[in-house]
Order: C-alpha cells, then sequence, then structure tokens
C-alpha cells in the first residue's frame, strides 16, 4: 500500500511540474529564430522578448488561454493537498471523491486551454503586431507538454475516484 501511494503522490507531482513548465516556459510555438507562448514573443537571434499585450487581435484567445492554464495549475495544486487532508481524515474504505473532482477540473481546464491554442494558432501568429515573422513555425515542447498534462491529470482525476482509502 504504501508503494502505490508514492507512486500517486509521484505521479500527481509530475503532473503539477508538467503544468507549470507548460504554463511558464516560452515555448508553444517555435521557429528558427523566434520562441512564443501565451505571455510573450522572443527572438532567439537578439534575445528579445516583447510581451504579448491587449494590442494584438487575438488577445482575447490568449488571455483564454492564460487563465484556463493557469487555473489548471491552481486545482492541481489544490488537488494534491486536498488528497493529503484526505488521507487523514477520510474513514477507512471511503473512495477521494472530492480530490477526483479537483484534479478533474484541472483536467478540463488544461484541456479547454490547449484546445484554443490548437484552434486559433493560425490567427494568433498571423498577427501583424508582432515585432518578427512567427506565421512559419511549429509546435513546441510546451503546448505538448501541456497535452501530456492533461493525459495525466485525466489518469489522476480517475486514479483518484477508484482509490479507496485502506489502513
Amino acid at each position: 500500500m504504501l508503494i502505490l501511494l508514492a507512486f500517486i503522490i509521484v505521479f500527481h507531482i509530475t503532473s503539477a511540474a508538467l503544468l507549470f513548465i507548460s504554463t511558464i516556459d516560452n515555448a508553444w510555438w517555435v521557429g528558427d529564430n523566434f520562441s512564443t507562448d501565451v505571455w510573450r514573443t522572443c527572438a532567439t537571434n537578439t534575445s528579445t522578448c516583447t510581451a504579448i499585450t491587449d494590442q494584438f487581435r487575438e488577445y482575447q484567445s490568449v488571455q483564454a488561454v492564460q487563465a484556463t492554464m493557469i487555473l489548471s495549475t491552481i486545482f492541481c495544486c489544490v488537488a494534491f493537498l486536498v488528497f493529503i487532508l484526505q488521507l487523514f481524515r477520510l474513514k477507512q474504505g471511503e473512495r477521494f471523491v472530492l480530490t477526483s473532482i479537483i484534479q478533474l477540473l484541472s483536467c478540463l481546464c488544461v484541456m479547454i486551454a490547449a484546445s484554443i491554442y490548437t484552434d486559433r494558432h493560425e490567427e494568433l501568429h498571423k498577427s501583424h503586431e508582432y515585432s518578427i515573422e512567427v506565421s512559419k513555425g511549429r509546435y513546441g515542447y510546451s503546448f505538448v507538454l501541456a497535452w501530456i498534462a492533461f493525459a495525466f491529470t485525466l489518469i489522476s482525476g480517475v486514479m483518484y475516484l477508484v482509490l479507496r482509502k485502506r489502513k
């Protein structure tokens, strides 16, 4: 049982780390001489970064991705704290339903963020407000990590729903 508990904790911490990295790091859309995310665009050859502000045409989409990624990270961290509390407060044989609900909310938020970015990436990167040409790029590792975090949070949310507290 202790090994299963350790696996669940490591899996949950891994999910949170993936969410933090994909939210913070500047690699949702990359090219040969630039990288961009939901916060800023950076030219790699000059090391200059420009914040994405409301002057961008698709700023509302970017804000939706920002908000849902932040919510996803917060929900994942709260779910971990609730899981730790439920370890000590639940009676034997009860399920970790509250932890599961919060983790599945985190899963939903990261799915919404990645889906919005997937759907709107062409409009986002064809904007003329960028100081460099960013339309000729590809999805970066932060975007891929967001989708991996979706799978991890979904698996852990279902795992908490099935899991029962034992001695």
